[in-house]
């Protein structure tokens, strides 16, 4: 009876072990360089510096390959030069699959990104036309690097550019490039 206990025991220990492989939890914030993609012809847009960040879950289910959920609070936008700043704010649900070219180290990662409008500044289209018509919905495709440094400490780069309109006014799409900081546990 005793060795069936102690082997019940090792089984359990052996699934939670692999169970804190499979599954890690983390943190990551940066900032974005943002921009629009598009346009209107006469209007110039200049890149905005602003943040992101956020909670993650990575899941590795095999040694050189992981899912990563991310959801992100991240500002984004551009300015738009004589008339003002086009800010949006928004909660981002990135779901990246990452590809470890060396194993557990460096990883290229890709995959859709899902951003929900939770602010806006619309100076430049009160202005223009007094009224914002910001969408708010924004979907985009994400692609970048993650370097794993040491004890869960990484950096990552990435850039997203927006399948869809951020405007119903302008046929302008978020474009963002992020330099992030993190850390898994």
């Amino acid at each position: 009876m005793k060795t069936r206990i102690l082997f019940a025991l090792f089984l359990l220990g052996s699934a939670f072990t692999a169970q804190a492989q499979l599954l890690k939890f983390g943190i990551k914030a940066g900032p974005n360089f943002a921009n629009f993609s598009g346009g209107v012809s006469g209007i110039d847009y200049t890149s905005r510096t602003s943040f992101h960040a956020g909670a993650l879950l990575q899941i590795k289910p095999l040694e050189n390959f992981a899912l990563q959920p991310e959801v992100l609070y991240s500002s984004v936008g551009a300015d738009v030069e004589g008339v003002g700043d086009f800010n949006l704010d928004y909660i981002s649900v990135p779901v990246m699959a990452r590809f470890f070219v060396v194993t557990d180290r460096l990883s290229i990662d890709a995959g859709p990104q899902f951003s929900f409008l939770v602010k806006d500044a619309d100076v430049v289209f009160d202005e223009v036309s007094g009224e914002a018509d910001t969408e708010s919905f924004d979907f985009a495709v994400a692609g970048g690097v993650t370097l794993n440094i040491a004890g869960g400490l990484f950096v990552s780069g990435r850039y997203s550019i927006g399948l869809t309109e951020a405007s119903k006014q302008a046929e302008v799409k978020n474009a963002v490039f992020q330099l992030s900081l993190g850390y898994t546990f």
